[in-house]
């Protein structure tokens, strides 16, 4: 069965001796992974963490964002070399942690807008970035993994067809695409059409409810989202994300105003509905 992972960013976006505990109930539920936020994170937490998961037998994925001074597609050369920069900082710590896969909407900057659609230079922008960083994840062994994300957080990519498009002129066969289905049943007309069309360049996969909660108590239809990976083949990381307003500043950030499930709802739940659906479908 394809490997099961849990997101942090459920409790904390820091990574701390804090989330010890967490990440043994974690192993204990049955997970087999957890991704961590990368963010401005200390070196000596990453691996004094990482050294953690790796006694206990918990594998780790990490995600990402970039800000606005490190935007890989401003028209600015400097913002993009910052972006590479920022990139190549970020694998480095995820290497602290051991991570196999760093996910997320690094392709562009998180919640910046031009106020109109995307340009075939941004487009291009973000490929050389992207390939620059893919050269510097294969090196630490780690698979990056850009994430299509609704509309009203990002402008470059919000569908599968739109990350297609920009990965085939990345051309790089360390850059992936993620696929997150909170965000596809925003964008997507059908899961299943748009998985198979991702299906040749899919890493990493996100299982996420409609409103950030626990996976299965929503309306996204999660029959037709695993009968299409088992129809793929996809072998890769099943890791679930929700929010809460645990971390006031990280939830602030992306406009979790409310709470949707306690954490170990989700976990424990989602973790159950994944094991279902697998079985049902062959995963």
């Amino acid at each position: 069965m394809n490997k099961i992972g849990f997101n942090v960013l459920a409790w904390s976006a820091e990574i701390s001796e804090g989330l010890l505990p967490i990440l043994d109930r974690l192993k204990s539920v049955g997970y087999d992974g957890a991704e961590f936020f990368v963010g401005g994170t200390d070196e000596k937490a990453c691996r004094l963490v990482g050294d953690h998961c790796k006694n206990i037998g918990l594998e780790v994925t990490t995600v990402t964002v970039m800000g606005p001074d490190e935007n890989p597609i401003s028209p600015d050369a400097k913002v993009r070399e910052k972006s590479i920069e920022k990139l190549k900082w970020i694998l480095d710590r995820a290497a602290d942690l051991n991570s196999q896969v760093l996910c997320g909407p690094f392709h562009s900057a998180f919640a910046t807008f031009a106020s109109r659609a995307p340009i075939e230079e941004e487009y291009n922008w973000s490929a050389e970035v992207l390939n620059e960083v893919g050269d510097y994840g294969q090196k630490l062994g780690i698979l990056l993994t850009p994430e299509a994300l609704n509309r009203f957080e990002c402008y470059l990519a919000n569908t599968m067809e739109q990350l297609d498009y920009l990965l085939a002129k990345v051309n790089h066969p360390n850059v992936q695409a993620m696929f997150d289905t909170h965000h596809a049943n925003m964008e997507e007309k059908k899961l299943g059409s748009a998985i198979e069309l991702i299906a040749p360049r899919l890493g990493h996969f996100h299982i996420s409810e409609n409103d950030r909660g626990t996976p299965g108590s929503g309306h996204v239809n999660f029959d037709e989202t695993f009968a299409a990976l088992k129809k793929v083949g996809y072998s890769g990381w099943l890791t679930i994300e929700g929010f809460t307003r645990n971390d006031p500043a990280f939830a602030n950030s992306i406009g979790v105003w409310r709470e949707f499930s306690a954490p170990w709802d989700m976990a424990e739940n989602g973790y159950k509905l994944i094991r279902e659906m697998g079985e049902k479908y062959g995963l």
